[in-house]
Parts: C-alpha cells; sequence; structure tokens
C-alpha cells in the first residue's frame, strides 16, 4: 500500500494497478510473480521499490502490483512513471517468454485448476483467506483492479470525502467496466469482476456489508459499527487473529486509519495507465465537488439509503454506460437536470459541469474514446463481435496486452 502519511483532502493519491503475468504466446496465466520479484531485487523478495514506483506481490502467483511508493501531489504525474515500470517489467518477463496482461480478468482462465497462491511471506494470512473464503475461484484469484487512495487528516475531512465516494461508487462501473468474459464466454455483465466482488467474502457478510458502504461520520463510528462487528463475526473462524486488521474490510470504498486514506475499489484496470489515470482524474474531481457541496448539501449526501446505491451499482455493473438510472433523488444529488438518464450522459454531464478544464485538457484522448466508444469491456465485446472462440479472444487480448506495452488506447475494432 501507499506510504502512511497524514496529508489534507485533496493534497496527494495513491494508484494501485494490477496486472496478470502471462505466456507470451498462449496468453495463459503463468505463476512466476516471486521469480520476477527476484529477478528484480537479487533475492527472495514479496515487494521492490524502484524510486518513485514500488512493485509487489498480490494473492496468487500470476499476478503482481505496481503502486507509486509515497503519495504524489498530482495524479498528471504517474502516467509516465507507471509506463516506463510496465515497459521495464515486461523486458524482465521476456526471458520467461511472458508478458503483463490488462483488463480486470482472465478471458479463459479456469480458477479451479490453475489457482497457486503466494507461498512465501504473509503465506499463512493467504492460507487463511483461502480456508475461510475458497479463493481458488473467480473474485479472489481472477480479478485485477485499481485501487484510488484519497487522504483525510481529521473527522471531518473524512467524513465529508466518505459520502462524496459514496455516492461516485455506483457509477464508476459505467466509465471502467473491463471484464465482459469469463472462462471463454461472455457472462451477461460489463462488469464481471465487479459481479463476483458483490458476494466473494459473503461468508462474513460484515466484512463486505452491500458494498456500497453506509454512511459514517467519524473515526469512532467506522470502529464501532464497521470494524468491530467484522473481527467479532470472523473471530469463530479465526480465533488467532490473522485476518483482523483494517484490510479484512473489501466495502466498495475502504478507510484505512493506519494511513488516513479512503480506498476506493470499484474500478476495473484498464489497457493501459494513460487509461487508468485518465478515469482516477475525473474521479478526483468529481469527489472533490461533491465534498464541497457543489450540488447538494453533504446532510442531504448523507441521507441517501444504501440500498438506492447498490441498485444503480448493479444495474451499472451488469450494462455499464448503458445502465438507466431512474432514481430522481441520485440525479438531483449528483446535479443532473433530469429525472432520468443513461449512466453515459450522467458521465458526460458530470465531466462538463464538475470535472476541471484542465483534467479534460489532458486526458482528453482517453476520455474522449471511453464517451464515444464506451468502456473497455464494451470496446471488447465489439472487437470479438459474434464470435468468442478461442482464437478470435487470443487475438484482441494480444493487442490489449500490446496497448499496455505501448501505453495506447484499445478502440475496439474487430
Amino acid at each position: 500500500m501507499v506510504s502512511a502519511q497524514s496529508l489534507p483532502a485533496f493534497s496527494g493519491y495513491g494508484i494501485e494497478l494490477e496486472y496478470m503475468i502471462v505466456d507470451r504466446e498462449r496468453l495463459s496465466v503463468l505463476p512466476i510473480a516471486d521469480r520476477l520479484l527476484h529477478r528484480l531485487a537479487g533475492r527472495d523478495v514479496a515487494e521492490v521499490q524502484r524510486r518513485r514506483a514500488t512493485w509487489s506481490n498480490e494473492i496468487v502467483l500470476h499476478q503482481i502490483e505496481l503502486k507509486n511508493t509515497e503519495p504524489e501531489p498530482a495524479i498528471e504525474l504517474l502516467s509516465t512513471l507507471f509506463q516506463r515500470e510496465i515497459r521495464y517489467i515486461n523486458e524482465q518477463l521476456a526471458c520467461c517468454g511472458a508478458r503483463l496482461m490488462p483488463s480486470a480478468m482472465h478471458p479463459w482462465m479456469n480458477p479451479r485448476l490453475e489457482t497457486k497462491l503466494w507461498p512465501h511471506d504473509n503465506a499463512e494470512i493467504y492460507r487463511t483467506y483461502d480456508r475461510i473464503f475458497d479463493c481458488k475461484r473467480h473474485g479472489w484469484s481472477n480479478l485485477q483492479s485499481m485501487h484510488l487512495n484519497l487522504p483525510f487528516i481529521d473527522d471531518a475531512e473524512f467524513a465529508g470525502l466518505h459520502a462524496a465516494i459514496r455516492l461516485v461508487l455506483p457509477i464508476l462501473p459505467a466509465l471502467a467496466a473491463s471484464s465482459p468474459l469469463a472462462e471463454g464466454k461472455p457472462t451477461g455483465f460489463l462488469d464481471t469482476r465487479m459481479n463476483n466482488y458483490l458476494t466473494h467474502q459473503i461468508r462474513i457478510r460484515s466484512t463486505m456489508g452491500k458494498v456500497i458502504p453506509e454512511t459514517i461520520a467519524s473515526r469512532a463510528a467506522y470502529q464501532t459499527h464497521i470494524l468491530m462487528p467484522m473481527y467479532h463475526e470472523i473471530a469463530v473462524l479465526d480465533a488467532e487473529g490473522i485476518l483482523q486488521h483494517e484490510w479484512l474490510n473489501v466495502r466498495g470504498a475502504v478507510a484505512h486509519f493506519v494511513r488516513n486514506t479512503i480506498e476506493i475499489r470499484v474500478i476495473d484496470v484498464q489497457e493501459c495507465p494513460q487509461a487508468d489515470l485518465a478515469i482516477a482524474a475525473v474521479v478526483r474531481d468529481i469527489v472533490h465537488a461533491l465534498y464541497d457541496q457543489r450540488t447538494a448539501s453533504r446532510a442531504d449526501q448523507q441521507a441517501i439509503g444504501t440500498d438506492a446505491l447498490v441498485k444503480i451499482l448493479q444495474d451499472c455493473i451488469r450494462d455499464a454506460e448503458q445502465a438507466s438510472i431512474t432514481d430522481s433523488v441520485y440525479l438531483r444529488l449528483m446535479g443532473f437536470p433530469k429525472q432520468h438518464c443513461e449512466a453515459r450522459e450522467l458521465w458526460a454531464h458530470l465531466m462538463t459541469a464538475l470535472a476541471k478544464p484542465e483534467t479534460l485538457q489532458h486526458w482528453h484522448d482517453a476520455l474522449a474514446v471511453m464517451l464515444e466508444r464506451g468502456p473497455l469491456a464494451r470496446r471488447i465485446m465489439c472487437a470479438l463481435g459474434s464470435e468468442t472462440n478461442q482464437k478470435k479472444m487470443q487475438r484482441v487480448y494480444h493487442a490489449l496486452c500490446d496497448c499496455l506495452q505501448e501505453g495506447q488506447l484499445f478502440q475496439g475494432v474487430g
């Protein structure tokens, strides 16, 4: 995770990007993250710091995470950094016949057969997760997301930030969905990763709630209403307390008081850092505008029910930018002037009304592709057309791997 610091709201940002290691030709997953990190560090490690960037392990051996080592004052500073790191990692993987693959799910991986958990540092944590939640399935071993960390310095900033983020969460899949396939077939969801995420820790319901978090206005209330109940519930299966830490909470936005940040977890990873960071920058601006109460008072933001937000989230997980939003209360809170719309109309309005002009200018090319051609999941399905056979999927995902290497947007042309 991005290192702990106490920063005022909107003064620094942490980005985490997850990627799969795949065979360079066949694109099947390769469980060699430990070998890669050893190659980078010259010894067995779980994390390698390369100045402003850090690479680290994940729960499975075919996945690796890239993040900025310290909070950065501007998201715009990270695109070149991340792209350079990705190219360097691909150079290191070439000797193993491997490369990094983007998008939020591997399109044909069978997690029952292909999952290998990280066996080194902190292996006891991963074994405990597997014992309690069964990690050899989608939602655990086949997923890749971007985490956006936003800081706060006290309860007042936390309350405002949490309320604003809570409103934005339901529509994030409409912009960022990149996972329309699983085990070689379309799933009927543009954001299959998030559809699996909705239930992946359901055995201990208090660890995830309804994914959209409850309204919480202070650290003490968070401790009482979110953290303590989940520690109590899981203790029956985790008597040693191995998992009883803040990171057990997997709501769509998670407060980390050890570093005073809220981490947004509802964003699928894209085809290249330019796309990821364009989304992060727009989300930053819209959250900031809501935090400043430009469209609604904080009390009104906090008053909307969680179930209403969950309904919008579920619709966007299924239909992405084409999801119909008919909740007039929600639309009013977001400053939208009509009673109903499609999610893409709301995003277009939010960018025009709330995003900073310099943000739209800096990320113009990436945002134009997303708004005009749809999220990456839509573009993947467009490129596949009516063919979802292995040969066509390999061709499309080879193109996505090339986009990641070259830092290019995927246009979605078959």
